[in-house]
């Protein structure tokens, strides 16, 4: 048996069905009364979402927003990202290379949305969910379309807010590794709007760019194992 126990009320409502707005304030107030601040707080966390089938619509906002500001704020490096925490991300969030919930979706984006720098390994990740959604119809990015195997316009806005330009001066808009995955989204889609025939075209000319270089792995959160052991969650 694991030794990771929920206090009181978590430990309640891990055993719900359904998470309440009346669920959200006791665990506000006596779970995380100063919000999302350790590794102890993302277990518990981690733990409600998996354990309540079915949540209140204000459950999505809180988890998304304390999850990305712990990942960014409170962890090393402050205020950046590192491969560990792209491994982290990839680990917990991620089934077979996939965002498979809506909620995880949302907060790897909210993530690169308020971090100084991304890796690019994470950039990577995430338009492979557009081409994994456009090649096999899965994944939580594939359920939010509509467009079919053409690139719609949400695909359009979803490239554009992965690629923002967090980039140094002097260094290439967009990778090689970068270039080569939007190439492999120009072959999975059919057919081609013209905002996308002149994203996918001026690429060519960035094929010599540098790709960013990443910092050393470093030390991060830790999530025992035995989280991911679903029968173990709650004492």
């Amino acid at each position: 048996m694991s030794d990771y126990r929920l206090s009181f009320p978590a430990c309640v409502v891990a055993g719900k069905i359904r998470l309440s707005a009346e669920d959200m304030l006791l665990l506000r107030k006596y779970t995380f009364p100063e919000g999302i601040k350790t590794s102890d707080d993302v277990v518990t966390l981690l733990t409600l979402d998996a354990c309540c089938p079915e949540k209140c619509p204000q459950w999505r906002d809180y988890f998304v927003e304390q999850l990305a500001h712990f990942i960014v704020h409170h962890c090393y490096p402050i205020g950046s990202l590192d491969e560990i925490n792209v491994d982290w991300l990839r680990q917990v969030l991620c089934e077979d290379g996939v965002l498979a919930s809506e909620i995880a979706l949302e907060t790897v984006l909210h993530v690169m949305d308020i971090t100084r720098f991304v890796p690019l390994s994470l950039t990577l990740l995430m338009l492979d969910q557009l081409r994994v959604a456009l090649e096999e119809q899965r994944g939580a990015y594939a359920a939010r379309r509509t467009a079919g195997r053409a690139i719609g316009p949400d695909d359009m806005a979803f490239i554009k807010r992965v690629l923002r330009d967090r980039q140094e001066p002097g260094e290439p808009a967009l990778s090689p590794a970068t270039i080569a995955t939007l190439e492999a989204l120009d072959r999975a889609t059919s057919p081609r709007p013209a905002e996308w025939h002149g994203a996918a075209g001026s690429a060519d000319h960035l094929r010599n760019g540098k790709t960013p270089p990443l910092e050393q792995p470093r030390r991060w959160l830790q999530v025992p194992d035995s989280f991911f052991l679903q029968d173990e969650m709650v004492a």
